[in-house]
């Protein structure tokens, strides 16, 4: 019997290998956070491609682990105390993943401190003010003749893109100082599709910051981080 047979997702998406860390996601911005950091971690595990615009995510399976329908979803066949635990919310299986492997996270408490008010600054601000940019950038919001909304978005995505560049500016190399952590994983995403996929650099005035560029540049030539961006591959 497999750890994972009590879950039904891996019914769904079936494990080839039920021993690792089983990841269900899509390479959106919230999707790459969890691959990212299990490509630099180092951790194996099993990617399973959960296709959104298909509406997998709302299956009674996927439901089944997150009754909130979105992705990515993890399930760790070796969790706490040798038991299998299922997880949601991206940013809590970032703190989950380096508190098990013990990378990607500083080793001192007040440093661990800082990184968990840097992942609930990216939840509850800088993800959902670039995914709404996005909406009324380039998606359905982009036909409401009243820009106020947009606008409004605009002006708080404009506003943690400085928050970044002003913690930049004292040369460190990684928003948490010399050392990459979870935090990158969490942030470096968003930014990419605020300014690749959303079409939003010039409406945010990504070309007047001084230091988020270099930033995004230098986290976007790691190996793993590229690996990462591209899984779950999608179907061709």
């Amino acid at each position: 019997m497999s750890k994972l047979d009590q879950f039904p997702i891996a019914r769904r998406w079936p494990a080839t290998n039920p021993d690792v860390i089983q990841l269900y996601g899509l390479p959106t911005p919230n999707g790459v956070k969890v691959s990212i950091a299990l490509e630099e971690m180092g951790l194996p595990y099993e990617p399973h491609l959960v296709d959104i615009m298909k509406n997998e995510s709302w299956t009674e399976e996927f439901l089944a682990l997150n009754p909130n329908g979105k992705i990515p979803v993890i399930i760790d066949p070796d969790g706490p105390d040798g038991k299998p635990i299922g997880l949601i919310e991206s940013n809590a299986i970032l703190l989950y993943l380096a508190e098990k492997s013990g990378k990607l996270i500083p080793a001192d408490r007040a440093g661990q401190l800082k990184v968990r008010e840097w992942l609930f600054l990216q939840a509850a601000h800088i993800g959902p003010m670039f995914g709404q940019v996005g909406f009324f950038h380039k998606f359905a919001g982009k036909d409401i003749e009243d820009k106020r909304p947009r606008d409004r978005f605009v002006g708080e995505a404009k506003r943690m893109l400085k928050l970044l560049d002003d913690v930049l500016a004292d040369g460190r190399s990684w928003l948490m100082g010399d050392d990459f952590t979870i935090v990158e994983c969490a942030c470096l995403g968003w930014v990419r599709n605020l300014i690749g996929f959303y079409e939003a650099g010039e409406l945010v005035d990504y070309a007047s910051l001084k230091h988020v560029p270099r930033w995004l540049e230098a986290g976007l030539a790691r190996p793993a981080v590229q690996r990462g961006l591209a899984i779950p591959a999608r179907a061709a």
